[in-house]
């Protein structure tokens, strides 16, 4: 094997233009999806302590600037996650037809049409007064989370985001089955062509924690780890991608992202034919946004580099909280 003098990787690294020419992954708009929060109640977009530089949006003028503003910047992909003015037990307010995210998913349709592909994320956690992702019934004093009757409350939010205006449905609930009912229900209501993106690998993680108080949605006892996968698994993540794609799903998900690689390469590698997303979720945004403000690192190139990364590991898209930043950046010099 012919190996130094000869051979001198150095030599593909010894300036920018060579290090552009031979970059071995690209990131580009292409593979951003904005999440935006929309909350009922407010007139004027409302900061996330926890989450800086990121609010919620109320129904109407300000969510139409917010995404014309990242629309011109390049972004055609939005997810959207709803806060209600009132919470139930069954998440009631989840699939009414004037319900947040109905409401949003209407403007946003009839403003932009076909021009932007809308994400509805499916679940409950935001509209139950006991903030889990199913229906909660009781063995005694016990709680569970009744999978079966979750489902029927999951196909029908799906149904309604469908009817609103929804090109992909997004459900987040991780029971058992919920990407076969809610292709079920579609199908048997027309929406034949309304995609699905499962939230198929999803981890019981911590740094979902300022998630939870922009979308007012921290389990009211208890916590989400008998229906979340436990961040010490990764091959069951393949059993999880396997039963969505056997029901029906379009595009699979794990989350969060850049703490989860491995599990990212691990499905792409087994499900290449399918696209495959990754959340790079509110606490690895905020992790980041704490360092930055502190100046312990470059916030652009860190953000650049843990992005690529996400893309090097094998996700299609990525939804991500510096979607409107990376829209920006990643027109400039690369910083690699």
């Amino acid at each position: 094997m012919v190996g130094y003098p000869k051979i001198r990787p150095r030599r593909l690294r010894q300036n920018k233009n060579i290090r552009d020419a031979v970059a071995e992954t690209k990131l580009t708009h292409d593979n951003l999806i904005l999440p935006i929060f929309v909350k009922e109640g407010i007139s004027k977009p409302e900061e996330i302590s926890s989450m800086p530089d990121v609010y919620r949006y109320p129904v109407g003028d300000p969510l139409i600037k917010f995404v014309e503003g990242n629309y011109s910047k390049g972004i055609r992909k939005v997810i959207l996650f709803g806060i209600p003015s009132f919470k139930d037990n069954i998440a009631s307010s989840a699939y009414q037809k004037d319900g947040v995210i109905q409401r949003s998913l209407k403007l946003l349709k009839e403003t932009f049409g076909d021009k932007l592909l809308l994400f509805a994320d499916e679940c409950t956690d935001e509209y139950t007064s006991h903030g889990h992702c199913g229906i909660v019934n009781y063995r005694g004093k016990q709680y569970y989370i009744d999978n079966d009757e979750s489902l029927k409350v999951h196909a029908k939010i799906a149904l309604s985001q469908a009817e609103a205006g929804a090109d992909v449905i997004a459900p987040s609930s991780m029971m058992d089955g919920v990407v076969g009912a809610i292709r079920e229900e579609l199908d048997r209501n027309g929406f034949t062509d309304t995609l699905i993106m499962s939230y198929s690998v999803k981890y019981a993680s911590v740094f979902y924690s300022p998630f939870r108080e922009a979308a007012s949605s921290a389990p009211a006892f208890g916590d989400r780890k008998s229906y979340q996968m436990d961040p010490r698994n990764a091959n069951e993540a393949i059993k999880e991608a396997r039963l969505d794609v056997e029901e029906g799903a379009d595009i699979l998900m794990v989350k969060p992202a850049h703490t989860y690689l491995d599990v990212i390469r691990l499905v792409k590698e087994t499900y290449p034919e399918y696209p495959l997303a990754a959340y790079h979720v509110s606490g690895e945004y905020s992790m980041i946004k704490a360092a930055a403000i502190n100046g312990w690192l470059n916030e652009k190139v860190a953000v650049l580099e843990i992005t690529h990364a996400i893309r090097r590991a094998g996700a299609d898209m990525i939804l991500t909280y510096y979607a409107p930043k990376l829209a920006e950046w990643i027109l400039e010099a690369s910083p690699f």
